[in-house]
């Protein structure tokens, strides 16, 4: 039996909890944040953290201090963001690895739907579906006739096996009987080398690391992965006007350890939200494909589940396990 006194305690220090818990969102970030990115420094996910890091440093007065933890196809960083501290001052930098991952390898020691908590989307990025100047199709759909009159002769380069670049591909080839050869580099810059060179004849790359060659006229692009045209290709259709229903764009955004108060998540998901509606910053991630995409951490763990839901079918479709 609990005695008055006990209770009168439990009680006081419920409130205690509370408002230091108040106190804490109030100052939070007290000290520097580590930002861990599960990629080596200069890629595109480490250039959207640092960019966005930056700015947070700037306006809550610490340092947002990225932490570069590449390995396992972005699974090392990811599992120490999650095992990390639910403070605040680990968060991890979200991409489309961690949703690809959670069907892709067989044994992982997380659940990333249920271990992280979602904070806060930056940006959607399209890959662009791009063919050499060898291949006589000028559209999606003489895309397909090709591919379909061509059996065997086509190979589908990509970054990686299991990338998004990879499985742009996959879903395409499920959603359309498209039987291509898949071809995968060590990267994006030794696949549109051979892109040029005409040893492969397609990729759906990162728009980033593709759009100048497409703009000097080097490389043709057939098709945007987003639903919507891309402001940075806006005369290249989207692949969905074509193929119904497809979609396979890049979702960033910022996650944190499982039980990081929530108040410190809604601090963060304002400030980084008053961010992404700078116009500078707007202007940078639309040269680095995407628009911003401001929404709640509740939205963002809605499309983390979708994501995660839609590349499970592609990979199971490609047949991918990954021991």
């Amino acid at each position: 039996m609990i005695s008055r006194r006990t209770a009168l305690g439990l009680i006081g220090s419920g409130i205690s909890t509370f408002a230091i818990g108040r106190a804490s969102a109030a100052d939070y970030p007290a000290r520097p944040v580590r930002w861990i990115v599960g990629y080596p420094p200069g890629g595109a996910t480490d250039i959207i953290a640092r960019l966005i890091g930056q700015r947070l440093s700037e306006k809550l007065g610490q340092q947002f201090v990225i932490e570069n933890k590449p390995g396992a196809g972005n699974n090392i960083g990811t599992e120490a963001a999650i095992n990390a501290e639910p403070d605040g001052y680990t968060v991890l930098l979200v991409n489309p690895a961690n949703y690809i991952n959670a069907s892709l390898y067989a044994n992982l020691k997380f659940n990333f739907v249920r271990d992280v908590s979602p904070v806060a989307s930056f940006n959607r990025v399209p890959n662009v579906m791009t063919v050499n100047k060898d291949v006589p199709a000028k559209n999606v759909a003489e895309f397909i006739e090709y591919v379909k009159a061509n059996p065997g002769k086509v190979n589908m380069a990509s970054s990686g096996n299991g990338t998004s670049v990879h499985l742009s591909g996959e879903m395409f080839m499920s959603m359309t009987g498209c039987k291509m050869q898949h071809v995968p580099y060590r990267g994006a810059a030794p696949a549109i080398t051979d892109m040029l060179g005409g040893q492969v004849q397609v990729i759906f790359d990162n728009m980033p690391s593709i759009i100048q060659h497409i703009r000097s006229g080097s490389l043709r692009a057939l098709g945007v992965t987003t639903t919507d045209r891309s402001s940075q290709l806006p005369d290249v259709p989207a692949i969905a006007e074509t193929v119904k229903g497809y979609e396979a764009s890049a979702l960033f955004g910022m996650g944190a350890p499982k039980n990081t108060p929530k108040e410190l998540i809604a601090k963060l998901n304002t400030e980084i939200n008053a961010v992404l509606a700078e116009p500078d910053m707007r202007k940078r991630l639309v040269e680095l494909g995407g628009d911003s995409l401001i929404q709640t951490p509740e939205a963002f763990g809605n499309d983390i589940k979708a994501e995660t839901d839609k590349w499970k079918k592609v990979v199971e479709f490609a047949g991918l396990k990954v021991e």
